[in-house]
């Protein structure tokens, strides 16, 4: 669908005042703001205003909760030193990784309609830009660089990093504001929280990775950190992709009809990624480590946030760094990009462990995300607030599951505490209640409800047709979605519009109005998640999703620090298993310079690999370096480019190669996610064998 000339105006005004396209602004290319944010405007002629509905929805929830408790805006402010003369920084490729400004819009004391009173709050307290001293002489944080914090800890000698951002540029504009404030001085240790790339993917502007070959600077990871940073998103990564373009609304303008915030966070950074691999690893639940004169603490608490993750504890300044276990809202169970399910419970006892481990003489509580919190009772209160919040939401959705409550009903009985709902560190800015609950029962009982009808459900396309007929046609369905919209029943509302549009794909009255129910939905949702997913799905609704979405670059260090087992897995997704009916045949994969032989299998439309393995009599044997192999998963360089060169030679018969090779499907992440939304031109699809690139967005939550 082609966009209308005023939208792609309104989508074409950066805050750099450049033009841009809408594609590249769905890839992270660029910033993209409506011309008057603060307007009442809507950027999109066609998008809805909030109803008279949704507006009084937003009064009675406003009255509901404690906004006369202002004491994270009071702890959001302490320490405050110093914010840079910039509100942008640039990449080094030249793009603006990182737009602070594209929010001030927030900053007018200006209530929006448009946004859920709790989530705008948090949107403000989000707007913190610059340096923070947390603890005097000792701690500090630099915020609003990034969606997560950089934290940085004065030793005897140097600088000591706690989670140094996403992006290249992010981290080292960071670096360089507490260097010119507070004096120069040398990084000498870094330390990865977690395996999310919003907490390594910066280290590269930071340190020097000499230095930490060297042993002159410490990198500090909790145990599997190298394996989880890589794993999480490779197998679905390119679906991942494309789901979190609903999950962070990346299309979407910074505008109080769009993208407001992240909740843990404004946004990602699209800088460069880099990964450095730790050289000091926490294996123990519990284990000390001093470094340049700082003792510390680490609590290992895998199976919560992230599959790795680390507190830590600083007995000497009695200051307690939560990670990202600990945040100013609660988190995700289960994030609409697609993870797998969390541990709630596990997540509940780890920061119930840290409660009676730190927290009875903790004054100072910091975290990756957020601000701090001062004064023992305020930090146990907020321990207390999220620990039952997780351990609640565990044990009431199981307690329902076992009088039979289905993943389908239980986000309808499911409620927070009461006494949970007035607590601001309890509330689900980034999870969603809804979807964290059924995330529980996932966990336990899977998708399945236990109805039979649901065993083997039909695909939408094909149910669709069947409901629009029985339902008396279109004309009928459209006429009863206006009154549902007219009476503010906009759930009721998208279940039969929703038919409707995937019955008849271009039917761009149902369409649109379809569109009109998300919207008021998305500006009723407290949860960054859900209000982008909404907001989302009626941009795509209105205007498809543009085509040609340029590629994100693969980061070296993640391709580097993948394994070839990772690799090959891969291989076997991407492999078309209708073609590959009947074929048969071994390779031996040999790379020298790291020692390794891979056996690789086709067998039953089935690609499988078994490191360590050789095949006596392999159809074919492939021997190149590892590094070399790197060019290819990077697509740098083809196979052949590497056998004309001598890089890669190829002993047998090589049509089991070129079977495979034409066999492989490219991913790219533009498919439909509903009906008649697919771009025109497609993504520029990744070369034979190229890994796909590591989007920052599918792995900061």
């Amino acid at each position: 669908m082609k966009l209308s000339g005023k939208l792609a105006l309104a989508l074409a005004i950066a805050s750099t005042g450049g033009a841009i396209t809408i594609a590249q602004a769905a890839a992270g290319g660029a910033i993209v703001t409506a011309p008057t944010p603060s307007s009442g405007r809507h950027f999109d002629p066609n998008g809805s205003l909030p109803t008279t509905f949704t507006i009084e929805l937003r009064k009675g929830i406003e009255a509901t909760l404690p906004f006369e408790d202002k004491r994270d805006f009071d702890e959001a402010k302490k320490g405050f030193i110093a914010e840079p003369p910039y509100k942008q920084i640039k990449a080094d490729a030249g793009h603006v990784a990182w737009d602070m400004g594209s929010y001030q819009w927030l900053l007018q004391g200006k209530d929006f309609p448009s946004i859920h009173p709790s989530l705008q709050r948090q949107a403000v307290l989000n707007m913190a830009y610059g340096l923070y001293e947390v603890l005097p002489g000792k701690i500090y944080q630099v915020r609003g660089f990034d969606l997560a914090n950089i934290t940085f800890i004065k030793g005897e000698t140097g600088w000591i990093i706690f989670d140094p951002l996403t992006a290249k540029e992010t981290a080292r504009a960071a670096l360089d504001l507490i260097n010119d404030k507070l004096g120069k001085r040398p990084v000498v240790g870094v330390v990865y929280s977690h395996s999310h790339v919003d907490h390594f993917g910066g280290v590269r502007g930071v340190v020097d990775e000499a230095d930490v070959a060297s042993g002159k600077v410490k990198v500090i990871a909790p145990e599997g950190f190298m394996q989880a940073a890589i794993e999480e998103n490779v197998f679905a990564g390119n679906a991942m992709s494309r789901r979190t373009q609903y999950q962070y609304a990346v299309l979407l303008p910074r505008d109080p009809h769009g993208h407001v915030d992240q909740a843990i966070g404004k946004n990602v950074a699209n800088g460069a990624v880099g990964l450095i691999a730790p050289n000091l690893i926490v294996s123990k639940d519990f284990e000390e480590v001093t470094l340049d004169g700082v003792k510390m603490v680490f609590q290992n608490t895998p199976d919560t946030e992230a599959p790795v993750e680390m507190n830590t504890y600083f007995p000497q300044f009695k200051a307690f760094w939560a990670a990202e276990n600990v945040t100013g809202t609660i988190h995700n169970i289960y994030t609409l990009r697609g993870a797998p399910v969390r541990n709630a419970l596990n997540w509940s006892k780890q920061i119930n462990a840290a409660l009676y481990k730190f927290g009875q003489e903790t004054e100072v509580m910091f975290a990756s995300h957020s601000w701090p919190r001062w004064g023992n009772a305020r930090i146990q209160e907020v321990l207390r607030a999220q620990r039952d919040a997780y351990a609640n939401l565990n044990n009431q959705a199981l307690h329902y599951a076992n009088q039979g409550v289905t993943i389908n009903e239980i986000h309808n009985v499911y409620k927070v505490p009461k006494s949970l709902q007035q607590q601001w560190a309890a509330r689900s800015y980034h999870g969603d209640v809804q979807n964290n609950s059924r995330a529980v029962i996932n966990r336990f009982l899977g998708f399945y409800d236990g109805n039979p009808v649901n065993l083997h459900p039909l695909s939408p396309k094909d149910s669709a047709p069947l409901y629009v007929d029985m339902m008396g046609g279109s004309a009928r369905i459209m006429a009863k979605g206006k009154q549902l919209i007219a009476k503010g029943q906009y759930l009721l509302a998208t279940e039969i519009l929703n038919k409707l549009v995937f019955a008849q794909p271009q039917n761009q009255p149902a369409r649109r109005l379809l569109a009109n129910a998300y919207e008021q939905l998305g500006y009723q949702a407290e949860s960054t998640s859900a209000r982008n997913s909404y907001l989302q799905g009626a941009f795509e609704l209105r205007n498809g999703l543009p085509g040609g979405l340029p590629p994100r670059a693969n980061a070296p260090d993640v391709i580097r620090a993948m394994s070839t087992e990772n690799w090959l897995d891969f291989v076997g997704i991407s492999v078309d298993p209708k073609r590959a009916e009947g074929m048969r045949f071994t390779v031996n994969l040999v790379t020298p310079d790291n020692g390794e032989t891979h056996l690789v299998e086709m067998s039953n439309a089935t690609l499988t690999n078994i490191k360590g393995e050789k095949a006596k009599n392999p159809d074919l044997t492939i021997t190149l370096n590892r590094s070399d192999l790197n060019l290819v998963m990077m697509g740098a360089a083809s196979f052949d480019q590497l056998v004309a060169s001598g890089k890669a030679k190829f002993e047998g018969d090589r049509k089991p190669f070129d079977q495979l090779r034409s066999l492989l499907v490219p991913f790219t992440p533009d498919f439909e996610v509903l009906p008649g939304t697919a771009p025109k031109a497609k993504a520029t699809p990744p070369k034979p064998f190229e890994m796909p690139a590591l989007a920052p967005e599918t792995n900061g939550d």
